[in-house]
């Protein structure tokens, strides 16, 4: 495997009133151009801070991030995040939200044309050029959260991180919008990163469940996921789908009886 994505050995400390709290222990891990990963771990364990610091939000202690090679010290449109909040701008409509990102990556590179076109081509994506013209707060959830996703791509970006972006929604909406992500993901072979606390979920959406300890965060388990591809939620009962999952939530159960042992210790 050829290494697209580096995360070589990272350990995050943060120092609050003298206090030194370790949130990321030797993080190692090797990803690869076009690898569709999922990351999973109990609350506190260190997912969102791992994600910050590839976001470039966050410095790390010890380590290093590296993509292609070069150092990541700062955030960059070759890395584009999708929070759990959607984070839209409530004052601009959808198509102002993702023009936000067009004209700060593509200013000088295209025309306006042109900039109205790529906005236009990625909400045609996620299916919301119908409303287009309409503020956050006249759309769902799951739409908000489309275009969240537009935006991110619009961005043309090389890792698309993503922080627990469908954990709001209803049951049936984050199914759909899982279907949606892999067939956007299939389309252009981003590289994605993807954290989650449903083991079905990251064990529906991933090549590769990675399982995180107990804070200091590490990995624990690189679980690779034997589903073919392109899947569908009726792949559920499937051997392998079980398999990853039972193996996932045993990891998950073993290291939360550990550290509520060592607490109580």
């Amino acid at each position: 495997m050829t290494t697209f994505l580096d995360i070589s050995r990272i350990s995050k400390r943060f120092v609050t009133d003298g206090t030194v709290f370790e949130a990321l222990n030797d993080v190692d891990l090797k990803i690869a151009e076009g690898e569709f990963i999922t990351l999973i771990g109990h609350s506190g364990c260190g997912k969102s801070t791992v994600l910050n610091i590839l976001a470039g939000l966050l410095d790390v202690t010890d380590g290093g991030i590296f993509l292609e090679g070069s150092q990541i010290s700062e955030p960059g449109p070759d890395r584009a995040v999708v929070f759990q909040n959607h984070a839209l701008m409530p004052w601009l409509d959808v198509y102002g939200n993702v023009e936000l990102a067009v004209k700060a990556v593509f200013h000088g590179r295209k025309n306006d044309r042109e900039m109205d076109e790529w906005i236009r081509h990625n909400l045609e994506l996620v299916n919301m050029t119908h409303a287009m013209r309409k503020m956050p707060s006249e759309i769902s959830g799951g739409m908000k959260q489309r275009v969240g996703i537009a935006r991110a791509l619009s961005m043309q970006p090389k890792v698309l991180l993503m922080d627990e972006p469908f954990g709001a929604l209803d049951a049936q909406t984050r199914l759909m919008m899982q279907e949606s992500l892999l067939d956007i993901w299939r389309k252009f072979g981003t590289t994605v990163f993807f954290i989650t606390h449903d083991v079905d979920e990251a064990v529906f959406l991933a090549d590769r469940v990675l399982v995180m300890s107990a804070a200091p965060g590490r990995i624990i388990e690189d679980v690779k996921v034997k589903l073919p591809r392109p899947r569908s939620v009726d792949m559920s009962s499937s051997p392998e789908y079980i398999e990853a999952r039972q193996f996932c939530l045993a990891t998950i159960r073993a290291e939360s009886r550990k550290a509520f042992a060592e607490q109580n210790a």
